[in-house]
């Protein structure tokens, strides 16, 4: 099993956690902070430091999600520069925001540059007005996820690619350097409902649901609903050819979300090792390939805290699982 971290600082989500304006330890993180925790992380032996993305946000979503998120992409490169042998993810970049020819080499250059460190978490997106101030149509977000990611594909196989689709087109070209890993990337889709579970199984090497609750689904609200999502997923065509490397990335404590994208309580708090090891074995059982050591609560309070728990996951509770 494969253990992911990520970078705090950089998003603000759930907004709660900074209700007091320059309070929070994570508020004050700068270059020296940044680069302590993700070369810790690299130093301790996670698999992957993941990164999250939003481009604005509107208006009526920021007291649920917060204002401050980065750009996912200057994120990775700087993390792979910082570190040596850890995978930088995308957890999740939004493709539609992102016209794939250049997304495509982007990716690609960096693969090459890192020897091949990169893993890619791709959502459909779920915020109207991001979709509006970007020219995005919302309505087709899903096809043109498809869309992209076989575009992006073609540019990283092919030696001669040609693409003909509703959103891309292009021939004539090359298109060099091709990734190091091959075919490409781990492509894994992100999103708890259904449909994105079916857009996994067709076009992708992974599915990495949140856990969510209310709102358009069915979805998965944790690993005692993955049954059915597999059962699901073995109806597409070619994927139980394919099922025994299909990557899956559960949250040991998922996050709750509610129709308005609010956070719901989980009812529980983590006061004990034996508590989290028993949650990762849980995942691990359901199938899961991937799972992030949720923190002991009150949670860090101070950079030296999250280096704590960094430490104390790689000692105390990975090591069960490896």
């Amino acid at each position: 099993m494969k253990f992911s971290t990520n970078l705090p600082g950089l998003a603000r989500w759930p907004p709660a956690a900074f209700a007091v304006p320059g309070a929070n330890w994570q508020e004050q993180l700068g270059p020296d902070g940044f680069k302590r925790i993700v070369q810790t992380a690299d130093e301790l032996g996670f698999d992957s430091i993941n990164v999250p993305e939003h481009i604005v946000m509107p208006t009526s979503m920021v007291p649920q999600m917060g204002a401050m998120w980065p750009d996912a992409f200057t994120v990775m490169a700087w993390i792979a520069g910082a570190t040596s042998r850890i995978v930088v993810n995308s957890g999740v970049i939004v493709l539609p925001y992102h016209q794939p020819v250049p997304l495509a080499k982007a990716i690609a250059t960096l693969d090459v540059l890192t020897g091949g460190r990169v893993m890619l978490t791709f959502g459909a997106g779920m915020a109207r007005g991001e979709f509006a101030a970007l020219g995005v149509p919302f309505e087709k977000r899903g096809r043109i996820v498809d869309e992209y990611v076989a575009a992006m594909k073609v540019l990283w196989t092919e030696d001669e690619p040609d693409f003909v689709g509703e959103f891309v087109e292009f021939h004539d070209v090359v298109f060099e350097p091709k990734p190091v890993q091959r075919p490409h990337p781990p492509i894994i889709i992100g999103g708890s409902s259904i449909f994105a579970c079916r857009r996994a199984a067709r076009i992708g090497d992974g599915w990495a649901p949140m856990g969510a609750q209310g709102g358009n689904g069915p979805w998965l609200n944790g690993p005692e609903d993955l049954p059915m999502f597999l059962a699901e997923a073995r109806t597409v065509p070619g994927f139980v050819e394919r099922e025994a490397e299909f990557q899956l990335t559960l949250p040991a404590l998922p996050t709750r979300i509610g129709p308005d994208h609010t956070i719901i309580d989980p009812g529980f708090t983590l006061t004990s090792t034996q508590q989290v090891i028993d949650l990762v074995a849980t995942v691990r059982e359901a199938g899961a390939t991937w799972t992030a050591v949720p923190p002991l609560e009150p949670g860090a309070r101070s950079l030296a805290e999250h280096l704590e728990h960094l430490e104390w996951a790689a000692t105390e509770v990975i090591p069960h699982f490896r």
